[in-house]
């Protein structure tokens, strides 16, 4: 499968007597380069669970195979820097066995005081430099002379014992924030679990029930809403843009302020406005077409684009309806969006379906206790939803924090003075 196609070992420098010194990455450490000799459709071939070799196969591309399936001296058993050098322009720090295709190379330390997670994170901290000049190429790219002539300050490099723990401190302080930011997304993911479960739990109504499973109601969309279509005023017309109060909703507003909006990203003026008509507050938007499901609650007189239908209530069952659980009920409709799109080179919710897809209401008839009713469940999946996604408060407001943590400390840590402003 593989080949070791060649290696170097750069020497290392003679010792300054500076306290910082910045030298060009390829010294101290190996640069290893590898050539995968079988296209990346083989590596699915011979991939298997849990085998100990990983294979870098470009971009995202990786596959674990078996040592007898990779020849020995293809495989790298130092922990190393793997450089992903072309498309995805990013570093990864690996420390088992591993290989990896020609586009890629990797570094490993062979200096006992030089810590190779330190260049790590230095060079982690330096991606999109990286990142932009890739972009003067055709395809993002980059060579192995950038890296390998890309400074890297090593502290107090007269003093190797003291240069050593300070690069391990900075690994130390940098992995912790990033320790507890993976564990808090691990709670967060096992919440998000808890939450479907206990949304869907909530929402599940048995149409063919018996009755009188509280009474229960079928409603179609069609009965209960009247619907609109988003639509992208023409961008030609400079007016329809300039100084703009009335909020026009995209994918991504949602994306970046959540299922819950009262204000947009965008704005465009009344003069935008076909016939002078908004869709009323606390309307619903449903996406369907791209990221078909994907929907929101809006709070405000709106337009939204084209992407979007837009279910309002009709006047007969505003009272009737808590708008917050036909919201959440949306979460089950969108599953069905999915499964039942229009096949083409773009694909679309079937809407003739989509109308006559039906909604429960509880203790139909009884508008107190139904209300009462459709109010416990929206109250309910509300505090689990605030849990998993608000950016305010619960464990998304704690990753936040700690992102920024982790931030604030590695440009602390990194962000060292350049060659000619060293201290002597």
């Amino acid at each position: 499968l593989l080949d070791l196609d060649h290696q170097r070992f750069i020497p290392t420098p003679d010792r300054n007597t500076t306290s910082m010194s910045q030298n060009p990455l390829n010294y101290n450490i190996v640069v290893l380069h590898f050539r995968i000799e079988r296209a990346a459709s083989k590596m699915k071939t011979l991939h298997k669970e849990g085998a100990p070799v990983k294979v870098f196969g470009g971009g995202k591309t990786v596959a674990f195979v078996n040592i007898d399936d990779v020849p020995l001296k293809s495989i790298n058993q130092e922990p190393s820097i793997i450089v992903k050098s072309r498309g995805i322009i990013e570093f990864e720090y690996y420390a088992k066995p591993f290989t990896h295709k020609s586009e890629m190379w990797s570094y490993c330390s062979k200096n006992a005081w030089i810590s190779i997670k330190y260049i790590f994170h230095f060079l982690k901290y330096h991606e999109h430099y990286f990142q932009n000049l890739g972009k003067n190429r055709q395809m993002p790219q980059i060579a192995i002379p950038d890296t390998d002539n890309f400074l890297v300050p090593i502290p107090c490099p007269d003093n190797p014992e003291k240069s050593l723990a300070i690069q391990s401190e900075i690994v130390r302080v940098l992995e912790t924030f990033t320790e507890l930011t993976a564990e808090l997304t691990a709670e967060l993911t096992a919440r998000e679990k808890q939450y479907t479960y206990f949304r869907e739990k909530l929402l599940s109504f048995d149409e063919f029930a018996p009755p009188p499973q509280q009474r229960l109601k079928w409603k179609t969309i069609a009965d209960l809403f009247n619907l609109g279509n988003g639509y992208t005023p023409s961008k030609s017309v400079a007016k329809f843009w300039e100084s703009g109060q009335i909020p026009w909703f995209r994918m991504d507003d949602i994306r970046k302020n959540g299922r819950v909006l009262d204000d947009s990203m965008q704005k465009v003026s009344k003069g935008a406005v076909k016939g002078g008509k908004l869709f009323p507050a606390n309307s619903i938007i449903i996406a369907t077409t791209a990221t078909i499901g994907e929907h929101a609650l809006v709070t405000v007189p709106f337009l939204a684009n084209q992407q979007f239908i837009i279910l309002s209530l009709k006047e007969e069952y505003v009272r009737k309806i808590d708008i917050k659980f036909v919201f959440y009920y949306c979460f089950i409709l969108a599953e069905w969006c999915k499964r039942n799109t229009k096949k083409s080179s773009f694909p679309s919710v079937n809407m003739e379906g989509f109308k006559r897809l039906k909604i429960p209401i509880p203790f139909y008839g009884d508008l107190e206790n139904s209300l009462a009713e459709q109010r416990r469940i929206a109250t309910t999946i509300e505090k689990f939803d605030r849990l998993t996604t608000s950016l305010s408060e619960g464990l998304p407001r704690e990753i936040e924090l700690r992102k920024k943590q982790y931030s604030h400390y590695r440009d602390l840590l990194l962000d060292f003075p350049k060659q000619d402003e060293q201290i002597s």
